[in-house]
């Protein structure tokens, strides 16, 4: 592809997860994923008809076994990547009211990480931009 060629953008809603302790839930992308061993924010790709709060609602259940609300969710960021193949568009949410307790339901390993240990962590370069906005939050 040259830099002429239109790429399709692809909608990723992603939300920084935060415990009572101010720490971040990362996952890590699993084996057989695209970029897998890379730690990133909770999320997924928006589908048809969804708002990226409603794909948020929905991935944090099937993902993480947790249940928030759409006004629980508050926009804080977004990151514009271009990958090799496609643009990710991706809207970063913060959450810190939700019930349950947040488990690798698809076989992810999770990490709650300090604000500023977040740079420890290898991620997708989608998710890097991100960091700053996190630590000025917090």
């Amino acid at each position: 592809m040259t830099a002429d060629t239109p790429r399709s953008i692809l909608l990723v809603a992603a939300c920084a997860l935060l415990d009572s302790d101010g720490r971040i839930l990362l996952a890590q992308r699993p084996e057989g994923k695209s970029l897998a061993g890379l730690w990133e924010f909770p999320g997924g790709k928006v589908e048809p008809g969804e708002t990226p709060e409603e794909t948020l609602v929905r991935e944090l259940e099937e993902e993480l076994g947790i249940i928030t609300k759409i006004p629980c969710l508050a926009p804080l960021t977004f990151a514009s990547h271009t990958y090799e193949t496609f643009h990710l568009l991706m809207p970063l949410y913060v959450c810190r009211r939700y019930e349950g307790i947040a488990q690798g339901c698809e076989g992810q390993a999770l990490k709650w990480v300090k604000p500023g240990d977040l740079r420890s962590y290898p991620m997708p370069p989608a998710d890097e931009p991100l960091i700053p906005f996190l630590q000025d939050l917090l």
